[in-house]
């Protein structure tokens, strides 16, 4: 269950705040935060001292870093009153050398990361996470990709494939599908993925043009 805070008003008129009841208590969701609001919190530790596997973000740094790219949408979930950055997302234009880039200038957007802290999973706190990601003004005039790499999934308890087939599910109910991409790193594993949302304003030649990177054909 979810209801609009109303807040003062903030830096980014973008930015939008919700708290969420879940089984485990209150939390809110805030988008478009800044490297200044994010700084400000704690970085949860569970974020990072599993060994078990690789985070693309582990830092709160990181998650400023990317709060300055032009508009990036960094996205929190912290607990009312506390400090504790317990969910992140994080949307941003690919880097500069990433194949993605040639499907058009400022075209592309991935998903670079989705983290939840484990003791706060399975409270739908990771879709209420993508959905506020992709509210963006911007949506429908990009194609926004996330790439799988299981080396940077927590596989604790789970196999790989169940995970990717997780993943699946969660970002599909936003409007993603699945791709083929001969992109090595995609190709590694079996579980691997690649998915995307194509904007409604995308002009066919772009579709066109991003099947053909994504086979390195153009």
């Amino acid at each position: 269950m979810e209801r609009l805070l109303i807040a003062a008003p903030m830096s980014d008129t973008r930015q939008t705040s919700r708290e969420m009841i879940t089984d485990k208590g209150p939390v809110t969701l805030r988008s478009f935060c800044g490297p200044d609001e994010i700084l400000a919190f704690e970085f949860d530790d569970s974020f990072t001292r599993f060994a078990q596997y690789d985070p693309i973000i582990s830092s709160k740094k990181s998650l400023a870093q990317k709060a300055q790219e032009p508009d990036a949408n960094v996205t929190l979930a912290f607990l009312p009153g506390k400090s504790a950055i317990i969910g992140f997302a994080v949307l941003a234009y690919p880097d500069p050398d990433e194949r993605w880039v040639r499907v058009g200038e400022k075209v592309m957007m991935e998903v670079r990361g989705i983290e939840v802290s484990r003791p706060w999973r399975g409270c739908g706190l990771a879709g209420a996470l993508v959905e506020l990601l992709i509210d963006h003004p911007l949506a429908e005039d990009r194609i926004i990709y996330m790439v799988g790499y299981s080396w940077t999934w927590d596989l604790e308890g789970m196999p790989a494939m169940k995970y990717r087939d997780m993943m699946i599910r969660l970002f599909s109910h936003f409007g993603f599908q699945v791709f083929q991409t001969n992109e090595p790193n995609v190709m590694m594993h079996p579980e691997n993925l690649f998915m995307a949302r194509i904007g409604e304003n995308i002009a066919e030649e772009t579709v066109r043009r991003f099947k053909m990177v994504r086979f390195n054909m153009d």
